[in-house]
């Protein structure tokens, strides 16, 4: 097995139990008062994050790219942000926009420094991973359509954010 389908086998399986992690949140902050809001661009982040992958899955089982280790040491330092953005806000953290009334808003972590950190590791990853595999049309093409949705995401849980009164957590 080459490095790159590595890589690729570790980025789907991380995926795929970040995505059994977020449904299990999910349900728990539903159960617990939480409402969804603006659902409908979810699909569209959905399809955007699918083809990234499965983009990168054909490139990669089509041709023997070469690693470029700056772009893969970028792509493993976005990984360690994704587990602090994760751990930070534990039961929280969920791929839907979930406001559950009264709960405190997460200031801590990597929240003291950006509004939205996860956004910043995903942006960069979108980017890094294609670039440590030389496919600069890729991350271009891909770091695009990745911030044509997230400029719809951000409005989003903003607004959800502000429509909720919310105390602001502290460290």
């Amino acid at each position: 097995m080459t490095l790159p389908i590595v890589i690729l086998v570790f980025v789907t399986l991380q995926r795929l139990g970040e995505l059994w992690l977020a449904n299990r949140n999910t349900a728990r902050l539903l159960s617990a008062g939480g409402e969804e809001h603006a659902p409908g661009h979810y699909p569209l982040i959905v399809a955007v994050h699918a083809a990234w992958l499965l983009g990168l899955w054909y490139v990669v089982l089509t041709s023997d790219p070469p690693i470029a280790w700056f772009w893969l040491g970028v792509f493993a330092v976005m990984q360690l942000a994704r587990v602090w953005v994760i751990a930070t806000l534990g039961g929280r953290w969920t791929t839907r926009i979930i406001v559950v009334p009264g709960e405190k808003l997460v200031r801590s972590g990597p929240f003291r420094y950006v509004d939205h950190p996860n956004y910043l590791v995903v942006a960069a990853e979108i980017a890094a991973l294609p670039l440590a595999f030389g496919l600069v049309w890729f991350a271009i093409v891909f770091s695009v359509l990745n911030a044509a949705v997230l400029t719809i995401r951000i409005r989003a849980e903003s607004a959800a954010l502000k429509s909720v009164s919310h105390q602001v957590e502290t460290p």
